[in-house]
Order: C-alpha cells, then sequence, then structure tokens
C-alpha cells in the first residue's frame, strides 16, 4: 500500500471548526507555552473531544512540554477517534493490509494519520522508559509498511537494541547481589 498517495485530498486538518473555535486554537498557539495556551486547548477540547484538530493540537502542547504521559494519552485518544471515523473496530494489533485497504476506501489521510499517531505513541513509550510496549506497536508499523514510509524501522531498531541494554542492565544487577 502507498501510505505517500495523496490522491485523497481530505486531511484531518481540513476538519472545520466554528470561528470561534478557530479564533481559540490560533490564540493557544500565539500563546504557547502559557498556562492559558492550555486553558484555551482545554476548553476547546471539552467542546470537540473527537476533533482530529484539536486533539493534535493537544499533543503538540504535551509534547513540547516534555509531558510525555499526558501526550500519549492524546495520541492513543487520536487513534481511537481515527479508527472510528475510518470503521475500524478492531485494535492496533489486529491490524492488517485487509483493514488498512477498508479504511483506505474512506481515506487514505486518516489511514496515514492513525499509523504516525501509532508511531507517535511508540515513540513516546520510548521516552518514558516503556520500550517493551513501544516494540509490538513499532513491529506492527514494519509489518505494514515494509517500504518504510513511515521511518518506524530506525525506531524498531532503536527499540530492540535498548531492549537489549536492559536485559543485560538488569542481568547484570542480578549477578551483582551473588558477587557480595
Amino acid at each position: 500500500m502507498d501510505f505517500l498517495d495523496f490522491d485523497d485530498h481530505s486531511l484531518y486538518f481540513d476538519e472545520p471548526l466554528t470561528r470561534q473555535q478557530d479564533s481559540m486554537l490560533r490564540q493557544a498557539s500565539e500563546q504557547y507555552p502559557s498556562p492559558e495556551a492550555e486553558r484555551l486547548l482545554d476548553r476547546l477540547y471539552v467542546q470537540r473531544p473527537e476533533s482530529l484538530i484539536v486533539l493534535v493540537a493537544l499533543y503538540r502542547f504535551y509534547y513540547y512540554q516534555h509531558r510525555y504521559e499526558e501526550a500519549l494519552e492524546i495520541a492513543e485518544q487520536a487513534m481511537s477517534v481515527a479508527a472510528k471515523m475510518m470503521g475500524l473496530t478492531i485494535s492496533w494489533a489486529r491490524l492488517s493490509e485487509q483493514y488498512l485497504g477498508q479504511g483506505a476506501f474512506v481515506s487514505m489521510g486518516l489511514i496515514r494519520f492513525y499509523m504516525l499517531a501509532l508511531k507517535g505513541s511508540a515513540y513516546l513509550m520510548m521516552r518514558l522508559g516503556l520500550v517493551e510496549q513501544a516494540l509490538p506497536r513499532l513491529s506492527k508499523i514494519v509489518e505494514l509498511d515494509p517500504s518504510d514510509q513511515f521511518g518506524a524501522a530506525f525506531l524498531l531498531h532503536m527499540a530492540q537494541k535498548e531492549q537489549v541494554n536492559l536485559k543485560v542492565e538488569e542481568h547484570d544487577n542480578i549477578e551483582s547481589l551473588f558477587r557480595r
């Protein structure tokens, strides 16, 4: 599947907001990183909890604040919203080319969004030290994207390397207990 096929012109940021919501989003952007920016984004979220524009804005806010746990929650929610919009009723772990093909009938833009949110969630897990949880997500992306259009292969390699390092470190810590 060519994930870079942009014949589908509908993208998440094309979703219409009311004039007031659009103004709030712009104000939040202009006031970053102030607490007022977060308050505006929170108000937008209450109004539009399933808006991908709002979820992406919140994700970016949390990510750039290094609030990775909150960013991860938003990434998970964004995946759920995108899956719902595509009619996907399965978890990312059961995702296959067949399901992606069904989603592509709705929107390639949403497929790309979903896959990038999955990659983003895995990256955040790595930043949080949750390498074991990130590995299956990255493996799934690499499985579905063998030409590596999303660039997940490098992250998978890094996660695998980190997993080995953690196991070696754990082994060394256990061995040191017996040397005392």
